[in-house]
């Protein structure tokens, strides 16, 4: 036997479940499907467990598309603070970490648990453990034969999230069943992701994991300044992970080894300062030590500064600021944040994020081609999508 509802959203994850509460609380019968065993998985884990839920400075700029545009209108309708607002309601203590990056103090389970109670609220049934076997468009709406039984409803919101880590459950349910409402899926590939290196690229830095130093990491025309962390098989960290979202196989990636540094003014003064010290503890003032050594002993050399000729110094500090990193790849869907591509956004409304060849069939979140950087975007891209769906059911 059939249970009928205004709308079913497949997915319990941050977009899916700001649709539901958004719509449940305009008085529209939903009911969540989650096919594990408890929502919201990807929240719990996200900010070291403490979930940056918004970023203060958000903007269209800071999200990758096809349609660059496709962003501004459902952002512009629900911000980062319509958000901060339901988490200050529910008195979930937060701070700003760096760069419009907000925390909460304790725990991320109280993000999941301030949702799941604006869903009960709101009379959203949820469901987990239950997975979609059948989906089918009739002349009234959708039919969902599931785990649990069959379920019927007039529209049907997508919010099963991308291919990012795997262990969590993501698969490419939605893009399939966008392929088969005959939606265009461009093509997809790990986002903020960790780079690996290979052969000599790997050896010239394999003993300095677990060094972070400052960099400024450039490619395509963007860059990114923060952190990189040295790995057992690449390079990590927010400079990198910001970075990897604009670079492919093959392309130039370049650091600044001296972010914020006139490195040929230091330099010199360095050389006018200490003329008899070595080039490699001149670095070491400024990078970490081991990194400075290793810099040295495979590409620099070390002499007295005073040896350092004027166009040598400018040719050192170049080579500092534009430091070439060959990358092999990356460590794949196993480790990124968020899956790049996804349902080509020309197939939906920017408003209501519903489809232009289905009516009644929305999608939400990181299924859509809509990435952001990291820091909190991708989080408040999946609060506007889904508060735009859960307005327009």
């Amino acid at each position: 036997m059939s249970q009928g509802f205004d709308a079913l959203v497949i997915g319990g994850g941050a977009a899916g479940l700001m649709c539901a509460l958004t719509a449940g609380q305009r008085g529209r019968r939903v009911l969540v499907i989650e096919h594990a065993n408890r929502c919201g998985k990807k929240i719990l884990m996200s900010g070291g467990g403490r979930c940056n839920f918004t970023n203060t400075g958000t903007t269209p700029a800071n999200f990758l598309s096809a349609n660059r545009h496709f962003c501004k209108s459902a952002l512009a309708r629900f911000t980062p603070w319509h958000f901060l607002d339901m988490v200050e309601r529910h008195r979930i203590a937060w701070h700003e970490k760096e760069l419009g990056q907000l925390f909460c103090d304790e725990s991320s389970r109280q993000i999941v648990q301030m949702l799941l109670d604006e869903c009960a609220a709101a009379g959203v049934e949820i469901r987990t453990n239950c997975t979609v076997e059948q989906v089918e468009h009739e002349c009234d709406g959708f039919m969902l034969r599931t785990s649990q039984g069959v379920v019927r409803a007039a529209a049907l919101v997508v919010a099963s999230g991308g291919l990012s880590i795997p262990r969590m459950g993501a698969t490419g349910f939605g893009f399939d069943l966008a392929r088969r409402f005959g939606h265009e899926v461009l093509p997809t590939r790990a986002g903020l992701v960790p780079l690996t290196l290979s052969g000599r690229h790997a050896e010239d830095y394999a003993e300095l994991a677990g060094i972070a130093l400052p960099v400024t990491a450039r490619c395509n025309g963007i860059e990114f300044s923060n952190a990189m962390l040295l790995t057992h098989r690449g390079v990590s960290g927010p400079a990198i992970l910001q970075i990897s979202s604009y670079w492919q196989p093959g392309d130039e990636l370049r650091l600044d080894l001296l972010p914020g540094v006139d490195a040929l003014a230091w330099l010199q003064e360095e050389q006018a300062a200490r003329p008899a010290a070595e080039l490699r503890n001149v670095l070491a003032e400024q990078l970490p030590k081991r990194f400075a050594q290793r810099l040295c002993e495979r590409w620099l050399g070390s002499r007295p500064m005073r040896q350092f000729d004027a166009p040598a110094l400018r040719a050192l500090a170049a080579q500092l600021s534009d430091w070439p990193l060959v990358a092999s790849g990356t460590e794949g869907y196993r480790t990124a944040e968020v899956t790049l591509g996804g349902v080509d956004t020309d197939g939906l409304s920017s408003s209501t994020m519903q489809s232009r060849q289905v009516p009644g069939l929305y999608f939400i979140g990181e299924v859509v081609d809509v990435t952001g950087w990291l820091g909190g975007y991708n989080f408040q891209w999946a609060w506007a999508s889904g508060h735009a769906a859960g307005m327009a059911l």
